[in-house]
């Protein structure tokens, strides 16, 4: 199984993510256009992921151009350039997926869900945003700037 995942580099938040069977862009796509749906954001903003084929496929590069995005790469074979990224995914495995016999697709799309939405999200600290979850950092940040 394949877990996409956008984070807004800012809150920490996921803001779009899809699980798959296979590494095709379709799980991409959807990804970032669930990540789109929920930030509804402005052209320019910065795409940023590994150098996988599936970033580099027609049918992601038309939704990024689509929208006005910008698209940047991590550097060839450097896994620092993608660090909160990479970061997620070992917080993921150790907190998740070390612990839970994912059955088939359809399970794992209903673990996922719980543990990004209803926990990364909205209750887990992060020492980088002062011990707040994602959510409460985002709605401070949103409070201070009124």
């Amino acid at each position: 199984m394949y877990l996409t995942v956008f984070i807004d580099l800012y809150s920490r938040i996921i803001v779009g993510w899809s699980i798959s069977d296979n590494l095709g862009h379709k799980s991409v796509v959807t990804a970032l256009q669930r990540g789109i749906w929920r930030r509804k954001p402005y052209k320019g903003l910065l795409i940023h992921s590994d150098r996988g084929i599936q970033f580099c496929c027609d049918g992601f590069v038309k939704v990024i151009k689509k929208n006005k995005f910008d698209q940047s790469m991590s550097r060839k074979g450097n896994c620092w350039d993608n660090a909160v990224a990479e970061s997620f995914f070992k917080t993921l495995k150790t907190e998740l997926i070390y612990h839970v016999k994912l059955l088939d697709l359809n399970h794992a799309q209903h673990v996922l869900f719980d543990y990004i939405e209803g926990f990364y999200n909205c209750k887990r600290i992060h020492s980088k945003l002062g011990d707040l979850s994602p959510a409460e950092f985002e709605t401070l940040m949103k409070k201070n700037a009124a």
